[in-house]
């Protein structure tokens, strides 16, 4: 009977055991395919995990996680640039934004680990080059094509401005290089108008076939001693400015006037300390800022940058200099002269600034001045701490996320406008920058 007992017991765990091994794995399948599928573990910038001084570090969540399903930029031609623009604004951060403000430079002739930080991680809109960033044609193309490729990875694909200053004689990045062209003193001497276009179309040639698209030129300062000024006169320095300007255009390149509204008066450089123009309003406003309100009248505004200077101006602001004054910004260049493209500042590392102020305050300043795109062309250290003060700055109601997507929008147009191929041949860029070619133009030119 014992025996009996164990054979049914042992008929019945061995039916329980098989119909376990079809049945459970049947019902692990089929809550599998119930549930939604686990993510790929983030990286650590879709994560929102930043460097130690970035404020979101603090706790706070990042808004990149709300924002995930954002498209890359790209044109409709069914709706205009502004509202592309208004589409692409409402999907970007408050981090992406106050990136999109920032035009960095950096130190090597390869992408550093520092600019690869400042594009993936804070998403900057730009970077200039100096000669320590160029050795030949070639190779700034390709720099070009590898910072280009960076900013495409990420979320919104929003292409860079690459920028230079490539203004002509002692102002010429990789001078050993390219073709050797005059300074604007020079170009204002001898050149007519045609030729003043013929030199700036020959320059953006070569500045477009190593990926550069915005260059820092013309200089519009009056000045019979600067070699970068165009002279004295003002109708004449709006005249061959203009040339300047339509030739970069005709290129798809972006030129930018500078440095409103005048540095010709002041005799200290900028770049060490700050000055103050003594002259009135009415004064400054019939010589020294003609050629800009010339500019802004009569040629497109999406077709130039306006730099400004960091000089005191207390005709118009007894405190602050130019790039941090709301009373030069806004009320003389966007209200008076009605300038409506990007305000770009000088270098905010230059000894006019940093001297009185902090980084941090420097880029709040300068942001609630009206500034649109914030130069800073050296530190990583200093960009970073400009990023983190004006990302805080909004956080705290310092500055008004308004006056962010007035900026942003402006950039954001600019780049829908401006927007060409992302990749340059450092083949053909070889074979043209510095070419027989072009200094056979020059000499014709006599130059």
């Amino acid at each position: 009977m014992k025996n009996k007992h164990w054979t049914i017991l042992s008929v019945c765990l061995a039916a329980i055991i098989i119909a376990g091994a079809v049945i459970i794995p049947q019902f692990l399948q089929n809550r599998q395919a119930a549930e939604p599928q686990s993510a790929e573990p983030q990286s650590a910038e879709t994560a929102g995990e930043t460097s130690d001084e970035d404020p979101s570090a603090a706790g706070e969540k990042p808004q990149a996680a709300k924002k995930p399903a954002a498209k890359p930029m790209e044109r409709d031609k069914s709706k205009s640039i502004e509202e592309q623009a208004k589409e692409l604004l409402e999907q970007m951060t408050l981090e992406e934004k106050v990136g999109q403000m920032l035009m960095i430079g950096f130190h090597g002739q390869k992408i550093s680990s520092e600019a690869e930080d400042m594009i993936r991680n804070k998403k900057v809109g730009g970077i200039i080059y100096f000669s320590r960033n160029m050795s030949s044609p070639g190779q700034v193309a390709s720099l070009s094509n590898s910072l280009q490729k960076e900013a495409m990875k990420e979320r919104l694909r929003l292409p860079l401005m690459i920028a230079v200053d490539q203004e002509g004689g002692s102002i010429t990045r990789m001078r050993e290089r390219v073709s050797p062209i005059p300074s604007q003193q020079k170009i204002g001497q001898q050149a007519t108008p045609k030729e003043a276009y013929e030199i700036a179309k020959l320059n953006g040639t070569e500045l477009a076939a190593m990926g550069i698209n915005i260059n820092y030129a013309p200089v519009m300062d009056l000045s019979a001693k600067d070699t970068r000024s165009l002279g004295m006169q003002p109708e004449k320095t709006y005249q061959y400015g203009k040339e300047i300007v339509d030739a970069f255009h005709s290129l798809n390149i972006t030129g930018a006037l500078k440095h409103f509204p005048g540095n010709g008066r002041s005799s200290i450089d900028p770049h060490k300390d700050t000055s103050s123009v003594k002259a009135n309003d009415a004064d400054l406003e019939k010589s020294d800022i003609y050629p800009f309100t010339q500019m802004i009248k009569n040629t497109d505004n999406q077709n130039f940058f306006v730099m400004v200077t960091h000089i005191k101006y207390p005709a118009y602001d007894k405190v602050k200099p130019a790039s941090l004054s709301p009373a030069i910004i806004q009320d003389l260049l966007r209200k008076k002269l009605g300038y409506k493209g990007i305000v770009v500042t000088d270098d905010l590392e230059m000894g006019a600034v940093n001297k009185y102020y902090s980084f941090k305050d420097m880029g709040i300043e300068a942001v609630n001045a009206g500034a649109d795109l914030l130069l800073v062309c050296h530190e990583y250290k200093h960009q970073k701490e400009i990023y983190n003060g004006v990302l805080q700055a909004v956080k705290s109601g310092k500055i008004k996320e308004q006056r962010i997507d007035e900026a942003v929008t402006r950039i954001l147009v600019h780049k829908l406008t401006k927007k060409d191929k992302t990749e340059s041949d450092p083949d053909v860029a070889d074979r043209i920058v510095g070419s027989k070619e072009h200094l056979q133009v020059l000499r014709k030119l006599g130059y």
